[in-house]
């Protein structure tokens, strides 16, 4: 059984590991394709934030993310694989951060074909995060195990 816990949670991060690597090998002096896809949807979230909390998002640069990104899925990733709850919680991070950022169904109408393929790229992010909470709770509920002395008995002659 914890051969095939193992072999769920290697799957399991493959999503992360796969991006994360792709990212990395892309990455290049500006941060790569993905800094460039992220600059514009990144201005949009901080307007977006800005006029709807009157918090004012600090300018980042675009590489300094996507850096970040990178790191934290590695990082949580192999904590994870070896069932690790930071290791979750550094994947359920990543997620809760960035699926609003990526998948930005909401600046969209809901007729239009971009709502409807970043919408459902959104509720897949979703799934993730919440078998990260599914993991991060069962790892909790379960009962530590004690070690238990076992009481040697004496000898009788």
């Amino acid at each position: 059984m914890a051969f095939i816990s193992f072999l769920g949670r290697l799957l399991f991060v493959s999503v992360f590991v796969l991006s994360a690597y792709q990212e990395f090998t892309e990455f290049g002096v500006d941060g790569g394709p993905a800094a460039n896809n992220l600059k514009p949807k990144f201005s949009i979230f901080s307007k977006h934030v800005t006029a709807q909390t009157g918090i004012v998002v600090p300018h980042v640069d675009m590489k300094h993310l996507i850096l970040g990104a990178i790191i934290t899925k590695a990082l949580g990733s192999l904590l994870f694989v070896f069932g690790s709850s930071f290791g979750a919680f550094l994947l359920l991070l990543h997620q809760a951060i960035a699926s609003p950022i990526l998948y930005d169904f909401y600046n969209y109408d809901a007729d239009k074909k971009e709502f409807t393929q970043l919408f459902v790229k959104f509720t897949q992010s979703l799934a993730l995060l919440g078998a990260l909470l599914f993991f991060i709770g069962m790892k909790n509920s379960m009962p530590r195990r004690s070690s238990k002395k076992k009481a040697t008995k004496a000898k009788t002659n």
